[in-house]
């Protein structure tokens, strides 16, 4: 019986084998080359710190942070803005909305297609000189001439932070809905009893309950702002232009090993990236769940 017990470790050690050469192993490899000066190919020198102290004094590493976090800050307000505003929509126990499995669909559909054909098609209609934007904008007589959308800092920043924010409020939008079936009809109910209008309940009685859901759509929107790769890259020259305003943390990963082929730095940049994202998680945590430390939710 104790043989025929050891068969189970074969058939888990496929999922083990994989998980270790094609995760655990990359990782750890990763964080060695952070001390080394590999370049992808040929051999290599262990060059200490020195990526890491790099990392701390370079400019560029400065400017794609505050880039990523501009973008991100931009884009979450829509986001969540659009996502709160449908819940608030939805979920109101007078209006009863009907087909909202239609609308979660519609408002879902974008976050199906692909970043790469986003890009390009944002690309076309935001373009200077063709672009459908500035056709429609000269057309009604809101602009005398055409704006260059992706060849100016800001408007580059906030065309990117509107497009992700457009491909994912409808994935927040799901996630909060979903909590907001979670809450007991009693509680709007008995508020609406009391008097409680439609902005008490859902600021005394929505929001709160759906603290633990708004965490998690937090801290999986910093990890996926943290992460932005594809939109700066093929949106312009995938260099960080106009004047390194898309330049990201992570297309500075891509170009220093990838176009530069500088694995060592590289792969710093990428547990750089990863501490960052870290550090803000625990910090949103803290600053979500402080309430509770001083006894709960008024």
């Amino acid at each position: 019986m104790k043989k025929r017990d050891h068969y189970g470790y074969i058939f888990i050690a496929p999922f083990f084998l994989v998980f270790f050469v094609f995760l655990i192993y990359p990782v750890l490899l990763t964080l060695f080359y952070t001390f080394t000066d590999f370049k992808g190919f040929g051999e290599y020198n262990m060059t200490g710190l020195a990526n890491w102290q790099r990392l701390f004094t370079d400019k560029q590493m400065g400017v794609a942070f505050v880039n990523t976090w501009k973008i991100w800050g931009m884009n979450i307000v829509v986001q969540l803005g659009l996502a709160f505003i449908l819940v608030f929509i939805f979920s109101d126990i007078v209006w009863k909305i009907k087909a909202v499995g239609f609308f979660r669909t519609l408002f879902y559909l974008p976050n199906l297609i692909t970043l790469a054909s986003v890009s390009m098609l944002f690309r076309i209609l935001l373009d200077e000189n063709h672009g459908a934007f500035n056709q429609v904008l000269f057309n009604i007589g809101l602009i005398d001439e055409y704006i260059p959308f992706l060849a100016r800092p800001f408007t580059a920043q906030a065309a990117v932070a509107l497009i992700q924010a457009w491909m994912w409020f409808g994935n927040s939008f799901l996630f909060l809905m979903a909590g907001v079936t979670g809450i007991s009809k009693d509680y709007f109910e008995a508020a609406k009893v009391d008097g409680a209008n439609r902005f008490q309940m859902f600021g005394k009685i929505t929001l709160p309950l759906l603290k633990p859901i708004m965490l998690y759509v937090a801290i999986t929107s910093l990890i996926g702002g943290m992460q932005i790769f594809e939109l700066p890259l093929l949106i312009t020259n995938g260099l960080g232009a106009p004047k390194d305003s898309l330049l990201t943390m992570v297309l500075l990963l891509y170009n220093q090993a990838v176009r530069f082929t500088n694995f060592g730095y590289g792969s710093t940049v990428a547990y750089g990236i990863f501490l960052i994202t870290i550090v803000f998680s625990i910090i949103a945590y803290k600053i979500m769940y402080s309430n509770k430390k001083q006894g709960g939710v008024n």
